[in-house]
């Protein structure tokens, strides 16, 4: 057959269906020559417009806390950064008080993420772990932005010092920030039973804001430490403090008490019962420690007889005793003698906030010490700096009004 007979073959397709792929097409074209500087005018219009509303327009810091969601000392540093205006506040915290679970992750488990009320800040609830926290915050699956610019584990109630950051989940979560390449800071506060107020989280935090404001204008500029965190301990009395203090981290290990209990009940964490508690629960738990001395002084066992089967020749089963005990560990406060006044144990002791600087692996470099050192003199002489200015000026003015009075009416 000839092309002009193929040429008058009726289409089969709908004539419907033809005009509007032929209207797609002509959609798809590109814009004529003339219209190519307006579309190029449209296009940079749309990259220099402003983000999105969820897109943050201030340095970024993810906060969290090993007290959990709820804790006294995440609430005085969410409050305390957000009156201070320098950043965007987010809050990727536990759901409860996880302060001793080192650098345990969720693996293959589901972790739930709940938004909570935070004034000023968006925050989420975790069923995870402080280093969980961190891990998501940082995934880019929970919130709008890639990566803060600093991570802030605090404020913590109990040291953190010497051996303990290995069982401290405050350090472990600013030590998983930094091993994904993002600064990061720990803060405690040394809280010490019927001492210690609530209240001095908020002291705490204020002390440790103008650190926190120096770290933020460094990383900006690319100038903040480099390879290592930094662990801020804050004195039980923190209006009362002497001073911030650059510290080595001590080689003293926590003490640790293991005492035999009658169940396998669960029971707090931390040994900072009282302040959270109350009275009611305190003496239930008070009957339930007693039932757990009387427990190890009856020999402190469960007994349960099992049958087993048995490879002896007469072929009868035979009997055996399992004893199951149950005990709890606490940490125990201890003296330190001997130690130099440059550690951190013995410079919070004696009042100081110390700042010591951690590697991941624990023990700063000693080729980091002189910057360290450097650097927190710096943040410390921009905050004094700017502490003289209101009062430099309050006394210029005095002199000003005082040179007008004396000079002569014209």
């Amino acid at each position: 057959m000839s092309s002009g007979d193929e040429s008058r073959r009726p289409n089969p397709l709908p004539s419907a269906l033809v005009s509007n792929l032929q209207s797609v097409l002509a959609a798809r074209r590109p814009p004529p020559p003339e219209d190519a500087g307006a579309t190029a005018a449209v296009a940079e219009t749309s990259a220099t417009a402003p983000a999105a509303d969820d897109a943050p327009s201030k340095p970024v810091v993810l906060l969290t806390c090993a007290g959990g969601i709820q804790s006294p000392g995440l609430a005085a540093l969410v409050d305390a950064l957000v009156k201070g205006g320098r950043c965007d506040v987010h809050v990727c915290a536990p759901e409860s008080d996880k302060p001793v679970c080192g650098h345990y992750i969720t693996i293959r488990e589901t972790v739930s993420a709940t938004s909570v009320d935070f004034t000023g800040a968006k925050a989420f609830e975790i069923s995870g772990t402080p280093v969980d926290c961190i891990s998501l915050g940082l995934s880019g699956r929970l919130f709008a932005w890639s990566a803060p610019a600093l991570v802030i584990s605090g404020i913590n109630a109990g040291p953190n010092c010497g051996y303990e950051m290995f069982h401290s989940s405050a350090v472990a979560a600013a030590r998983e920030a930094l091993m994904c390449g993002v600064p990061s800071i720990a803060i405690s506060l040394n809280w010490k039973k019927d001492e210690t107020k609530d209240s001095d989280f908020k002291d705490a935090a204020g002390l440790c804001l103008p650190l926190i404001h120096a770290a933020l204008a460094d990383i900006e500029k690319g100038t903040f430490l480099s390879g290592c965190l930094l662990n801020i301990g804050v004195p039980s009395s923190p209006a009362a403090n002497k001073g911030f203090k650059l510290t080595k981290q001590s080689i003293c290990s926590p003490a640790q008490s293991w005492q035999a209990v009658s169940t396998s009940r669960p029971t707090p964490a931390s040994h900072f019962m009282g302040m959270h508690q109350s009275l009611g629960i305190q003496l239930a738990q008070l009957g339930k420690d007693a039932s757990a001395a009387g427990a190890a002084r009856r020999g402190n066992t469960q007994r349960k007889t099992v049958e087993v089967e048995s490879v002896a020749a007469a072929g009868k089963p035979e009997t055996r005793e399992v004893v199951k005990k149950f005990f709890r560990a606490e940490f125990v406060e201890k003296l330190h003698e001997g130690l130099d006044e440059d550690i951190d144990l013995r410079a919070l002791e004696n009042g100081f906030i110390c700042v010591t600087p951690l590697s991941i692996h624990g023990c700063v470099e000693p080729e980091l010490e002189t910057p360290a050192s450097d650097w927190l003199s710096a943040a410390l002489a921009v905050d004094k700096e700017k502490e003289a200015s209101p009062v430099v000026a309050e006394e210029q003015d005095a002199t000003d009004v005082a040179e007008e009075k004396e000079s002569p009416a014209t």
